[in-house]
């Protein structure tokens, strides 16, 4: 079934599903501290609030695109948004630390199960000009969700209180899944197995890859993330059904859409935690006016999406990206001069000129039986790059509370996205 422009339900549908998962990835970065005046236990759980629901999101991303190609996307999708409803009523009611951050997990995996659905459905009932206009919703929706995490965190615990940013999530979910029989079944067009032994170890790879990231910045367990990680490309390229498609990395392009994503992305995690950091501690702000200093940043991203999906993108393509960047950048060194809010106004405009085209270039060609590999390794390279971020940026920043050194740091990985960007130009694929 293929859908035109005049159907956009599904594709809300979809978006929905996608904004509330990777929104729930930032949304106790503010109220931890709120959250564990509340319930008590030891200071190291307010890092597991954020941490509990990102890890297993991370290292089960790929797994769950497998698994959309092999049970049907429209099946796996709506068993993850009733999983992370059951979830978020857990996390809302919540009566001590363990039990939330047990919650968060169950919700984190439940995300992993619902993300990759999202690229697979579009793909599937959109064709031609209206393909590139759905996807290029996708950068922005993920990047504002991701942005908007602290700010609606921030405003539900002051109006109402912590348990109200889980217990959101409730009705929506309920929204998601009646709305949800609209979409098309759908599911790889070759035949397809799980790949358990790949799967064993891209989770353990991963999953030692951000672990140190997020606790104590253990170097031997980061090693031996990236040791397995070999293991599981040399693994899956003698595998029949393997967890990953091969022929994703025929091309430099999609290699290079995950460093930039990465990148990217641990650059935008990593400066709102500075942005909130500096306001709490050095500025001595509260968790609301903190949580609206970031109100341009999101603001921007909102604009300048709009702007570059409706009228940029379709006549520029490509070079819509690098001139985000160069905005992005401009409000970085704005940033160092002085004028915060200017300049988060400035870098909020400049992510959303850059995500735009840059998932629906990074998509473009990627074929059917491709789809789940791309979506489920796409979206966990955001993940590793939103939490490499949040690690390096905070570390940088609480080493002598200077943000000017946070900022030094986002500007030379900027110029580093850029050059991944530029190996992006697509090519013609059968």
């Amino acid at each position: 079934m293929q859908v035109t422009k005049t159907s956009p339900v599904p594709l809300a549908v979809l978006l929905a599903a996608e904004a509330m998962n990777v929104l729930d990835a930032t949304i106790t970065q503010v109220a931890g501290p709120a959250i564990h005046a509340d319930l008590g236990g030891s200071a190291s759980g307010i890092q597991w609030f954020s941490a509990a629901y990102t890890l297993p999101f991370a290292v089960l991303l790929i797994t769950g695109g497998r698994l959309g190609d092999l049970l049907g996307r429209r099946r796996v999708f709506r068993s993850g948004v009733a999983v992370f409803a059951l979830a978020s009523l857990c996390c809302a009611l919540a009566p001590d630390t363990g039990v939330l951050i047990g919650a968060r997990a169950v919700q984190g995996m439940a995300a992993a199960l619902v993300i990759p659905q999202t690229i697979g459905l579009i793909k599937a009932m959109f064709t031609g000009p209206a393909l590139a206009a759905a996807l290029g919703w996708n950068g922005p929706v993920v990047g504002l969700s991701a942005v908007s995490g602290p700010l609606l965190g921030a405003l539900l615990t002051d109006l109402v209180s912590w348990r109200a940013a889980f217990l959101v999530n409730v009705p929506i979910s309920i929204a998601v899944l009646l709305a949800g029989r609209l979409l098309p079944e759908d599911r790889a067009t070759r035949p397809v197995r799980l790949d358990v032994p790949g799967t064993v170890l891209a989770s353990l790879g991963v999953g030692l890859l951000v672990y140190p990231l997020i606790d104590k910045w253990n170097w031997g367990l980061f090693t031996g993330g990236a040791a397995v990680l070999v293991a599981f490309g040399f693994h899956q390229r003698k595998r029949r059904h393997p967890l990953i498609e091969p022929s994703l990395f025929d091309h430099r392009g999609f290699p290079a859409a995950l460093v930039a994503s990465t990148l990217f992305f641990a650059v935008m995690n990593g400066l709102m935690l500075v942005v909130v950091l500096h306001q709490q501690l050095d500025e001595g702000r509260g968790v609301l006016a903190s949580g609206l200093t970031l109100l341009p940043w999101s603001g921007g991203l909102a604009v300048s999406s709009w702007v570059a999906g409706g009228w940029l993108v379709p006549r520029y393509g490509l070079r819509v990206a690098f001139a985000g960047l160069t905005l992005l950048l401009a409000g970085i060194l704005l940033a160092m001069a002085g004028p915060l809010l200017p300049a988060l106004g400035i870098g909020g405009l400049g992510l959303g000129l850059f995500t735009v085209p840059f998932f629906t270039t990074a998509l473009a060609g990627v074929r059917p039986h491709e789809t789940g590999s791309a979506a489920g390794l796409l979206n966990a390279v955001q993940q590793l790059g939103g939490t490499l971020g949040i690690a390096v940026f905070g570390t940088v920043f609480l080493h002598g509370h200077s943000p000017m050194r946070a900022f030094s740091l986002a500007a030379a990985l900027v110029v580093a996205t850029m050059g991944a960007t530029a190996l992006m130009r697509p090519k013609t694929r059968s």
